[in-house]
């Protein structure tokens, strides 16, 4: 005999299944916490050296650059006052993807600095599938000689992920980075574009059991077709990132969920009324 609909077996294959997708969630999300906790590092250990600590803290893919915030600490015989200032005039010399050079006075007490980087390659119309390259070269100049510098760069914006590569050349730390969304947001992305393709299903299977069944114009149905093709507009626009109009998500699912959707109501209306036929002709002798 088996068990009843709904059942305790019914109950425990639900369970199972959230257990599941609430594992596989942790598992996603452990993954991109270690992402966000990875520091790379390019540079030696000399005593006497320049610490730089940077961290991505924003992307703009639309604008095609990301913002360092940069702090610079002296060490060994270049600092004073345990790495707040530096003894000499302080110079960081940086590669032409960041925004000038930065400068630092002798003595001066040195705080963090946002520094925008260009980012070239790639077009953000590619969305959710978009990727950047940039390169950054940090190389430090105090008291009018090349000194050793040692980076560190990691990343805090949850929107993108990056893969780096490091070196040191000359004294000099050098970053090969390439930006990319994020492992959310691609989930994201892509359960975006299942949703609207499976409300654009479900609106069609709708639209032809009343056409042929000649259910005529039947208003809660009417309302709900038409309330899933705004509604769609403004689930599209909550996609992380804010993409621009014309991004792959766009020509894969949302550009052909809003047409069909518009089709499929615009031919359920013209059916029924058609269906329905002339009016009949008034009597010209009831009063």
């Amino acid at each position: 005999m088996g068990g009843a609909p709904g059942g305790p077996l019914s109950g425990a294959l639900v369970l199972l299944a959230v257990a599941a997708a609430a594992l596989c969630g942790l598992w996603l999300q452990f993954g991109e916490r270690q992402d966000l906790d990875t520091r790379f590092t390019a540079g030696g250990q000399a005593p006497d050296r320049i610490d730089i600590d940077a961290s991505v803290q924003r992307v703009d893919a639309t604008g095609r650059e990301l913002v360092l915030r940069v702090l610079v600490t002296p060490r060994g015989a270049l600092a004073e006052a345990g790495g707040i200032s530096p003894t000499e005039d302080l110079t960081l010399q940086t590669s032409s993807a960041v925004r000038g050079d930065l400068s630092f006075p002798a003595h001066g007490r040195i705080a963090t600095v946002e520094v925008p980087v260009a980012l070239t390659g790639g077009a953000v119309t590619d969305y959710p599938f978009d990727a950047y390259e940039t390169e950054m070269e940090f190389g430090a100049v105090q008291g009018g000689r090349t000194v050793p510098v040692r980076m560190t760069l990691s990343n805090r914006d949850a929107l993108f992920s990056l893969a780096v590569d490091t070196a040191e050349v000359n004294g000099a730390a050098v970053f090969s980075a390439e930006v990319a969304r994020s492992r959310s947001v691609l989930v994201f992305a892509v359960f975006m574009m299942l949703a609207m393709w499976a409300l654009t299903v479900a609106v069609l299977m709708g639209g032809r059991h009343l056409v042929r069944r000649r259910m005529g114009l039947t208003w809660p149905a009417l309302g709900w077709m038409a309330a899933t093709l705004f509604a769609l507009a403004a689930f599209r626009n909550t996609a992380p990132g804010a993409p621009p109009i014309g991004s792959l998500l766009d020509y894969l699912a949302f550009f052909w969920a809003e047409t069909l959707i518009a089709f499929c109501v615009t031919v359920v209306v013209v059916r029924a009324v058609r269906a329905e036929g002339p009016p009949p002709p008034r009597d010209a002798s009831a009063p």
